[in-house]
């Protein structure tokens, strides 16, 4: 549900293309006619003075300025549909492949155990290939109603002073077990610091960032994760895997809901495009900055996040 307080804003926003073809419609009309009555006036009164022709040229010019003006933004406003379009087409298409394979998987298991004699150890695989589908659901829809949540829950949430370094730990862990993977695969270089934030803002953002650089990483993975105070009294987080990047006209690009790179039906990644946009818009809450750069050696992506330290630690 839209919060009271989204509604206008929604309304102008829908509006407003609508306004301003009318607009653009009625300056048309208005130029068109003006133009016409100038010149059939000044040959009726045989008026040609310059006096005369120069305040309808002013005139006709102002007109035709706003005329472009408003083209201009219509065809901004037009590319820029046109992006959303095709973004809610490909987030479509992943949350449909997203909720259908693990419901399928899930189907399957099931109707083997009912149709089926199996051993005993075949039906712990099944239970926890199962479990680990019903993860995956319950990790999809965390996404949207983050997503959701960020839209109309308002900018203030309660705060309070949480390890910086306990929160990457947690989170390395939790990913390493969700993906089935070594606990080294993600090499932490932490140390004691102590942020002024929602806890569980914290958990969104590093979770997102290392279950994407899981999900993006070579062969074999390898995840490094390091800690740093800044001398201005802010920390850094680097999440760095090696993978295969992400262009550099695109950097921006990715913190957009529903972007994701490539075409949705020819991905090899599981993904919604709103986990970089949760990260993102937590990130500038806590009034920090995230930015991506290649890591110093080989391929791969580097996500840097600034946060301000806890002012009991500044002093």
């Amino acid at each position: 549900m839209v919060s009271d307080s989204k509604v206008p804003t929604l309304m102008i926003t829908r509006r407003f293309p609508i306004t301003l073809g009318v607009v653009m419609i009625v300056l048309l009309v208005v130029l068109i006619v003006g133009w016409v009555l100038v010149f059939v006036f000044g040959a009726i009164t045989n008026d040609r003075s310059a006096a005369f022709y120069w305040t309808a040229m002013s005139v006709g010019t102002v007109f035709y300025v706003l005329l472009i003006v408003g083209v201009s933004l219509y065809l901004g406003l037009s590319v820029k549909s046109i992006n959303l379009n095709r973004r809610q087409s490909n987030f479509i298409h992943s949350v449909t492949h997203e909720l259908k394979s693990p419901i399928t998987s899930m189907k399957l298991y099931l109707q083997t155990l009912n149709r089926h004699q199996v051993s005993a150890e075949q039906a712990d695989d099944f239970h926890r290939a199962m479990l680990e589908d019903v993860e995956r659901l319950d990790h999809l829809i965390d996404q949207v109603l983050e997503a959701g949540r960020l839209e109309t829950q308002p900018k203030k949430v309660p705060l309070e002073e949480v390890r910086l370094d306990e929160v990457l730990r947690d989170c390395a862990e939790t990913t390493c077990l969700r993906y089935r993977v070594d606990p080294q695969t993600i090499r932490l270089d932490v140390s004691p610091c102590t942020v002024r934030a929602a806890r569980v803002d914290l958990d969104m953002i590093f979770r997102n960032l290392m279950d994407n650089a899981i999900k993006y990483a070579g062969n074999p993975p390898r995840i490094e994760v390091r800690l740093e105070r800044l001398d201005d009294g802010r920390s850094k987080v680097s999440v760095e895997d090696n993978g295969r990047g992400i262009p550099p006209n695109m950097r921006r690009k990715v913190f957009g809901r529903f972007v994701r790179l490539g075409l949705e039906l020819h991905r090899d990644r599981p993904g919604t495009g709103l986990g970089l946009y949760i990260v993102w818009t937590l990130v500038r809450r806590m009034k920090g900055k995230i930015c991506i750069s290649d890591p110093r050696e080989g391929p791969g992506t580097v996500f840097e996040v600034e946060l301000p330290v806890a002012q009991t630690e500044v002093a």
